[in-house]
């Protein structure tokens, strides 16, 4: 077909400390070895896959929501191969050559196949990636359980219809290869997405009830009766417990609007916490019905976190490129998103997690000793905001406390003392970089796409009542720069928060998921 049928290509699928290569062998043994190579099943995707060096082994991969609109696929091409450049070179060398996906299944069994409609993209992405000095080696379109050779030309090559991705009954050398080496797809992007939907009827209406309830009341809960109702709601559920009455659900989901008790969430990290935690955060999650779908973020921020922790990767990077979506501009779930697609594995900042964890506790068995001493080391209502504010939401505060947060902001400058969060030390503000969405570090990056945005500056109902429908802006990032911050306010303990640098990186940056 082309000289994709000639040479071989290795791919690693995972650090080559601990796996041994897959090596590919033809476009069959690329279209099936997509998903494992992510981690999922992609769907409504661009995917890039570098190849480095003369024996053209795994480079960068970055997936990217394939644009609905023909009129920006010429921008999403460009996008695309100035990202896998970027990062390529970051980790070393350009690519010298890729290998592309363009997912996208029909939708209804008797619409003709994708692939022509979807080949003016492939020849953008061709066009961008030439210009670039990276040959294209291969670019198939995968639909429907099918594949077909954008680059295959010659008359009679190939099936009209299509070839079949898988095979045979059961799965080819290569996929056989990537299972024995532990990589087994979580399911698709989209199955993966919609099991964090919000409950339907009934139980929607009685906990918007309640959220609305737990709303007006709000502005009087302290930051300790916010921390104290995440430790108590998550001693239930590592008891076994799988849910909590609807007033507790709506208070917690409140509460987690405070960075400083979001952080504490962060700490649930421990191997016999990391289990109740996704289960609580999962919990919380699904309870921000509509019209308070901003409620959902920072547990789903907390579930991207403990399933990085707990070693799936696949659902992480899905969780953080949903969470970016509904709230882009969160600075958690930024940092952790970069520092994944930089190829950190979570284990430095659980690290200092556990370190911080320590020294609280610390205090706090410190403080219980002497008569009249501070509990646990958290700042009272007077000193910092309470629980309805987010300084992570886009913009930096949430919807009702900017005066607050800019004059936290001044307080700093004329040297007022105000200790870092969990976040600011650890991964509660850090990012992950690694690798593709699976369950090796791969270098992923962000790229182009469109999508619904919903505004979460705070927990509140959007404008009108639900989700507001436009364009995620274009957002190219700068590769490292928040990474590399993140790294190193892990290791000094100066703050994740106080990475101005970045900060402004990973919002400048578009990412894949």
């Amino acid at each position: 077909m082309n000289a994709m049928n000639n040479e071989h290509v290795t791919l690693s699928l995972g650090p080559a400390s601990e796996q041994r290569p897959v090596v590919m062998r033809g476009p069959a043994d690329m279209a099936e070895l997509l998903p494992y190579l992510l981690g999922f099943y992609p769907d409504d995707s661009i995917v890039a896959v570098g190849l480095q060096g003369s024996d053209l082994h795994q480079g960068g991969v970055i997936r990217a929501d394939l644009p609905a609109s023909p009129a920006d696929w010429t921008a999403a091409a460009e996008e695309t191969a100035a990202l896998l450049v970027a990062l390529s070179e970051r980790h070393g060398s350009r690519p010298l050559q890729v290998l592309l996906y363009l997912c996208h299944d029909r939708g209804t069994a008797h619409a003709p196949p994708v692939v022509e409609r979807l080949r003016p993209l492939a020849d953008h992405l061709r066009a961008a990636f030439g210009r670039r000095g990276v040959a294209v080696k291969e670019s198939l379109c995968v639909s429907d359980g099918r594949w077909w050779s954008f680059l295959c030309r010659r008359e009679g090559c190939c099936d009209p219809a299509g070839s079949p991705v898988r095979r045979g009954p059961g799965p080819g050398p290569a996929a056989a290869a990537a299972t024995v080496a532990g990589l087994v797809p979580r399911g698709s992007r989209k199955a993966i997405t919609g099991g964090l939907a919000p409950v339907g009827p009934p139980e929607d209406a009685v906990q918007r009830a309640a959220l609305a309830r737990a709303e007006a009341v709000a502005g009087a809960a302290s930051r300790e009766h916010g921390i104290a109702l995440l430790e108590q709601a998550f001693a239930e559920f590592a008891a076994g417990a799988r849910e909590l009455d609807e007033e507790r659900t709506a208070r917690l989901l409140l509460a987690l609007r405070d960075r400083l008790t979001r952080d504490r969430g962060v700490e649930y990290v421990r191997p016999a916490e990391l289990a109740p935690a996704e289960r609580l955060w999962r919990f919380l999650a699904r309870r921000a019905v509509p019209p308070y779908e901003g409620c959902a973020v920072a547990p789903l921020t907390l579930l991207a976190w403990a399933s990085w922790a707990a070693g799936d990767t696949a659902t992480a990077r899905v969780v953080l490129g949903h969470v970016l979506r509904l709230a882009p501009g969160y600075l958690l779930a930024e940092l952790l998103y970069e520092s994944m697609n930089d190829g950190m594995t979570p284990n430095a900042l659980m690290a200092a997690v556990e370190a911080q964890r320590r020294r609280r506790e610390e205090r706090m068995a410190e403080s219980a000793s002497r008569p009249g001493a501070a509990g646990d080391g958290v700042p009272g209502p007077g000193s910092a905001p309470t629980a309805g504010a987010d300084p992570d939401a886009p913009g930096g505060r949430s919807g009702s406390s900017g005066g607050g947060r800019r004059r936290r902001r001044g307080a700093r400058r004329k040297g007022a003392a105000t200790a870092p969060s969990p976040a600011e030390r650890g991964p509660g503000g850090s990012s992950d970089s690694g690798g593709s969405p699976g369950p090796v570090p791969d270098g992923n990056g962000p790229g182009p796409g469109s999508a619904v945005m919903i505004p979460a500056r705070g927990c509140g109902p959007t404008p009108g009542g639900g989700p507001v429908a436009g364009r995620r802006p274009a957002r190219g990032i700068r590769l490292g720069r928040a990474a590399a911050c993140a790294s190193a306010a892990v290791r000094a303990g100066t703050g994740l928060h106080r990475c101005r640098g970045a900060r402004q990186a990973a919002r400048a940056g578009r990412r894949a998921h």
